[in-house]
């Protein structure tokens, strides 16, 4: 989505809510009955604060979850030192905020084995910075398929390397998040082919909204086919054609009792913006 795009669907959530017609229709379920919460990733909506200021933005705005996307202002990487990893832990004891992950972008289907190996240790620093934190997880992700390899090729470094990253994060009591992501990795039958030869109980799956979930106006053939993996929710802008409504339903049916973290455009107003989200999304997941 563009810029002017986000605008207008910024506007328009506004404009609804101003005038109820998005939370009035459903009485919005109280923060202590519903299942799962809202959050937010740092991508892209939070990517230019340092932590302080996240933290203080999600609280403000009744958010109660963050993911952490690497190469953002918050700095918060696997390269700060144990003194820093330290008071990052603190600080997140004294709000009820949660750091939830980390979103890595490390992938792992190059046919470079060099390359796969580099990610999978870099992968792994992530995991130590998590423990070290208090995080529970590390997002990585597929990026699409390379170029004249066999896709059964792919499939395997893909998921050999999850499975190495898998056992690491379980020696270090952290979960390992594939996000659904990438030109024809996104795809749902693929994405659930590469986590079952995976074959690991702590790598899971983080799902991303992809338009290639719909089929025929439904999400129902995508959650079928990755539900049991599902351990961490991107969702995006709540005013497009995606149906949220069946897919939060699809969530609380399941027994989902975790997060959906807003990975939406930034806003010159995310103060003013952000509780507007929190209303549809109340509104959609009631």
């Amino acid at each position: 989505m563009n810029r002017r795009s986000f605008l207008a669907s910024s506007a328009a959530a506004g404009a609804a809510v101003t005038a109820g017609t998005l939370i009035t229709e459903t009485p919005a379920l109280a923060a202590a009955e519903r299942r799962f919460q809202l959050g937010s990733v740092t991508y892209n909506l939070l990517k230019d604060m340092d932590l302080e200021t996240c933290i203080k933005t999600l609280e403000k705005a009744g958010f109660a979850a963050i993911e952490l996307r690497t190469g953002h202002k918050h700095g918060v990487e696997p390269t700060i030192s144990q003194e820093e990893r330290a008071k990052v832990r603190e600080r997140f004891t004294q709000t009820k905020v949660k750091l939830l992950s980390y979103g890595s972008t490390c992938e792992f289907e190059s046919p470079d084995e060099a390359v796969r190996r580099q990610n999978i240790e870099t992968a792994k620093k992530f995991v130590d910075l998590a423990k070290d934190t208090g995080a529970i997880a590390v997002k990585v992700r597929p990026n699409g398929l390379p170029k004249d390899v066999p896709l059964d090729t792919t499939v395997k470094n893909i998921s050999t390397s999850l499975h190495e990253v898998g056992d690491y994060g379980q020696s270090k009591g952290i979960e390992i998040w594939m996000e659904v992501h990438g030109p024809k990795t996104q795809e749902f039958p693929l994405a659930s082919r590469i986590l079952h030869e995976a074959n690991h109980k702590n790598v899971g799956a983080c799902w991303n909204s992809n338009p290639t979930d719909v089929v025929d106006g439904s999400v129902k053939q995508a959650f079928d086919a990755l539900g049991q993996f599902i351990r961490n929710c991107h969702i995006t802008e709540l005013t497009s054609t995606y149906p949220y409504k069946e897919f939060f339903g699809l969530l609380r049916d399941a027994g989902y009792s975790r997060y959906t973290l807003a990975e939406v455009a930034e806003s010159r107003e995310p103060d003013r913006f952000m509780p507007y989200y929190r209303k549809l999304w109340e509104q959609l997941s009631a």
